[in-house]
């Protein structure tokens, strides 16, 4: 009986440090320790002689938790409410938070709808078969359809002349801006295709931000930041498209310059040597 009520007291002492230590109020903690203390009585009463020894060891049991525990768990309730408090009125204000979500709930609903809908304005005007499809092939945002660009632009402006139909200098600045243009209107539908990405990004982050957690706006903001490198990325790369056009388009009006110049040359010879016949 005496190795019983031993491990039975043993088992309830564990019992009690480790209610002390997950309890989270002081009357969970209390809860625990008399139900412990019931449960050690009703299966090992003690003789009679005893029965006063343990009330005096209950009521020292007692004390000790409505006294040092009870102090302990009282600091630790006002550290862990004092902690919530400076986190919901000082670093993350819950009125701020709710009033910013709101706001950019509303500025979804307010401009989303309107921005889309100039992305997706038809612009396309061409009435000819083949300037449809190559229209289509411009606009449709796609990046696996090179080919099918590459035909319609044919169909549309024409092969190169002949070899028996122009001169080599024209053929040769003909296929020329004919490789620029196309590598214009590609370069066009690889940004199209980005502009789409960044768009569904931003969308995607202006979404998080209406449903953020305290504290993710670091994380949003790194989003956004990428989103914006991107963006300009994108940007920059049509400019250098542009530029290549422009260099293009200069070195298109040296090349007639010079061929004038050239054809000028032939006329003074041909002009030369008449003159010398006579």
């Amino acid at each position: 009986m005496a190795q019983v009520t031993n491990i039975l007291f043993g088992s309830f002492m564990v019992l009690f440090g480790y209610a002390t230590v997950v309890g989270r109020s002081r009357r969970q903690v209390l809860a625990l320790t008399l139900a412990g203390v019931l449960a050690v009585t009703l299966a090992v009463p003690p003789p009679a002689q005893a029965q006063s020894s343990l009330v005096a060891v209950i009521n020292s049991v007692l004390n000790v938790i409505k006294g040092v525990i009870q102090t302990a768990l009282n600091t630790i309730n006002s550290v862990r409410t004092a902690i919530s408090n400076f986190y919901q009125q000082v670093a993350w204000p819950v009125s701020l938070i709710n009033q910013a979500k709101a706001l950019v709930t509303q500025m979804i609903g307010q401009y989303r709808s309107a921005m889309q809908n100039i992305f997706n304005i038809n612009l396309q005007s061409a009435t000819l078969q083949n300037p449809v499809a190559l229209e289509s092939a411009m606009r449709n945002h796609q990046t696996n359809d090179f080919s099918s660009l590459t035909m319609s632009y044919g169909n549309t402006y024409g092969p190169i002349p002949a070899a028996t139909a122009a001169s080599p200098a024209d053929r040769t600045m003909i296929d020329m801006d004919d490789a620029l243009a196309l590598d214009s209107l590609k370069t066009l539908k690889e940004t199209d295709a980005a502009d789409d990405l960044t768009l569904q990004a931003a969308n995607d982050i202006e979404q998080a931000a209406s449903q953020a957690a305290p504290g993710s706006a670091p994380f949003l903001t790194a989003g956004a930041v990428v989103a914006s490198i991107q963006s300009q990325a994108v940007t920059q790369k049509m400019l250098a498209a542009e530029l290549r056009q422009e260099g293009a388009r200069l070195a298109h009006f040296n090349a007639l310059g010079k061929r004038g110049a050239t054809i000028t040359g032939d006329v003074n010879a041909l002009i030369l040597n008449l003159l010398q016949r006579h």
